[in-house]
């Protein structure tokens, strides 16, 4: 009885987390919505990136520095809920600072924004409720579920990605029910509130020897597209702190960057979420040929130098318009090398291969499922450990002679690789 009464008090707890995240992800889809109008209309806002970044910078310099690490601590606090605490000022803080980076046009998303926020809610209730570190950690996972699935209206990839992005290549059941109890929740709130999501077209292609060839060759492109925009993204990271070594200057002078290339590019395509250049990859038009790689330079910049935003967006536009040109150029219908390429990229660059399968199912249908799962795999095979997620745990298998499988970060496989290479 005791052991039916604790469960039924978990599934209550995932319920509250669930319900609060939707309604926090339903006010700042909102809200996101309305900055990203203000932005169109108003593009003379990218004048004030630079000061935008100086400031942002300053309040986490100060006030927000345990809530710095972001995305990171999130998954770090899962792994280990009594070190790493999530204080509840992470919320308001990445909420506004996202806001000020969309609204002066740099280049970022939104899932990162929502899965902090869920994990701040769940962080700071457990803490208030006293309650014991396997339970903080479901509820950590399934906050995470939440924040994903009640941003992108997708439950069932909501439900794997808050039990896959923790490690690589490991999916923990025991978290599948809370986890999926709370994407559930969490996308239904935000739905009952009328807040809508981005339609997609379903697709069914027929299932030909040659799309399937093509959609191999696809997977190993969309690896290198990820192991590219990873390397550069770091690259940007470390040459401003080279020559930058306060924060707020880094960051203003990202800023900068951001406006020079703006007008040097001609075009605001490349700002904020970039959903309009998501929208022609899947149009007959489709997109200029080199856009992926203009957004992955926004992208990076605008990300390393330490403006705020969540990344899964913009590696959906970059998957996507690197998709279309791929299908332009192989013959293929583009619509469908853009799905592959929304999927597939975003699935490399965080090691969750079972939650992309699923996005794909859920957002263009289980005509497309067969070739999603050859490029994903593909994609995630060749792409080694890098990812997005520095934090995300990996699988090593040691090279000494008891050959110990262990578990390590993206950022320790990163330093023991470039030491390798040092030596």
């Amino acid at each position: 009885m005791s052991r039916i009464l604790v469960g039924l008090r978990r599934m209550l707890l995932v319920v509250v987390i669930a319900l609060v995240t939707g309604l926090v992800s339903a006010f700042f889809l909102t809200a996101l919505a309305r900055t990203t109008q203000l932005w169109d209309e108003n593009p003379l806002l990218i004048w004030g990136l630079p000061l935008a970044g100086f400031l942002m910078a300053a309040v986490y310099r100060g006030w927000g520095a345990s809530a710095a690490p972001g995305t990171a601590l999130i998954i770090d606090a899962v792994h280990d809920p009594i070190t790493h605490r999530v204080p509840l000022r992470m919320l308001p803080l990445i909420l506004g600072s996202t806001l000020l980076t969309h609204l002066c046009g740099g280049s970022a998303g939104r899932e990162g924004t929502a899965v902090q926020m869920a994990g701040s809610i769940a962080g700071t209730l457990s803490r208030w409720l006293r309650i014991d570190t396997d339970d903080t950690r479901l509820l950590m996972m399934a906050a995470i579920s939440a924040g994903f699935a009640s941003v992108f209206g997708t439950p069932l990839a909501g439900m794997v990605f808050g039990m896959e992005v923790l490690v690589s290549g490991t999916v923990r059941m025991k978290a599948a029910l809370p986890c999926l109890l709370a994407a559930i929740v969490g996308d239904a709130t935000v739905r009952l509130l009328g807040v809508g999501h981005a339609a997609y077209p379903v697709l069914a292609p027929v299932l030909s020897p040659s799309l399937m060839g093509w959609s191999v060759v696809a997977g190993f492109v969309f690896a290198v597209v990820v192991v590219v925009y990873v390397e550069l993204h770091h690259a940007v990271g470390v040459v401003a702190q080279r020559f930058f070594a306060d924060a707020r200057w880094r960051t203003a002078a990202g800023g900068v960057v951001i406006v020079v290339l703006t007008y040097l590019s001609g075009t605001t395509a490349y700002n904020g979420l970039g959903l309009p250049l998501l929208t022609a990859a899947f149009s007959a038009e489709g997109v200029p040929l080199w856009a992926f790689a203009y957004k992955m330079l926004f992208t990076a910049i605008t990300l390393g130098v330490g403006f705020k935003g969540g990344e899964v967006t913009p590696l959906f536009v970059i998957g996507a318009t690197a998709g279309a040109t791929l299908g332009s150029i192989c013959g293929v219908p583009i619509e469908v090398m853009a799905a592959l390429g929304f999927v597939a990229v975003f699935a490399a660059a965080t090691h969750t291969p079972l939650t992309c399968v699923l996005l794909g199912v859920e957002l263009f249908g289980a005509g497309l499922v067969l070739p999603v799962a050859i490029a994903v795999i593909v994609a995630v095979t060749f792409v080694g450990n890098r990812g997005v997620y520095q934090t995300q745990r990996v699988s090593v298998l040691q090279r000494e002679l008891d050959a110990v499988l262990q578990w390590q970060t993206v950022q320790q496989v990163r330093t023991q690789r470039r030491r390798f290479w040092d030596d």
